[in-house]
C-alpha cells in the first residue's frame, strides 16, 4: 500500500481530542470530551466517532496487536465516561483519539507497505472493532441505566 496515511485520522483525532485550547492553558479540549458531557448518549456518539480511526487503522493493515492497544484505549475512553463530571476530566487527560492516532502512524511508518490481509487478520480485526463497539454500545446502556436510578430511585 504505496498511499500514505490521508490527514483526515489526524484532522479527526484533533477534532475529538484538541479542538478548542482552554485559554490562559496549553489544555485542548475536543468534540469527544463536550459531547461526553451527555449522559450516555454523548459517551456512545463520541465512542462511535472516536472508532472511525480504528477503522481507518485496519484499512492501513496496522498489526493485530496495535489494533488491539488501540481498541482498549477507546474501551478505556468509554469506562471513564461512566464516572459522573470526573470521567469528563479524566477523558481530557486520557485522549484515547491522540493516542491512537500516533499508534496507527508509527505502525504505518514502520511498514507502509503491508502485505495483502489474510482471512485470520480480517477476522481478527473485524472482531476487535465489532467488539470495541459492542462493548461501548454495553458502557452507554450501562451509563443510562445508572443515571436513571440515580434520578428515579
Amino acid at each position: 500500500m504505496t498511499e500514505p496515511l490521508s490527514p483526515y485520522s489526524r484532522s479527526f483525532a484533533h477534532l475529538l481530542d484538541d479542538a478548542v485550547t482552554i485559554p490562559g492553558t496549553r489544555i485542548g479540549v475536543g468534540l469527544d470530551a463536550l459531547v461526553g458531557l451527555v449522559p450516555g448518549v454523548g459517551d456512545l456518539l463520541g465512542s462511535g466517532l472516536a472508532s472511525t480511526i480504528l477503522v481507518d487503522a485496519v484499512r492501513f493493515r496496522v498489526p493485530v496487536p496495535v489494533l488491539a492497544r488501540m481498541a482498549l484505549n477507546l474501551i478505556l475512553d468509554a469506562l471513564l465516561g461512566l464516572v459522573p463530571f470526573a470521567g469528563d476530566l479524566l477523558d481530557v487527560a486520557h485522549r484515547a483519539n491522540r493516542k491512537n492516532y500516533r499508534l496507527l502512524e508509527a505502525a504505518v511508518a514502520k511498514n507502509p507497505d503491508p502485505a495483502a490481509p489474510t482471512v485470520g487478520y480480517l477476522l481478527a480485526a473485524g472482531a476487535l472493532v465489532l467488539g470495541t463497539l459492542v462493548f461501548v454500545v454495553v458502557v452507554a446502556i450501562l451509563g443510562l441505566w445508572l443515571l436513571w436510578k440515580l434520578i428515579v430511585g
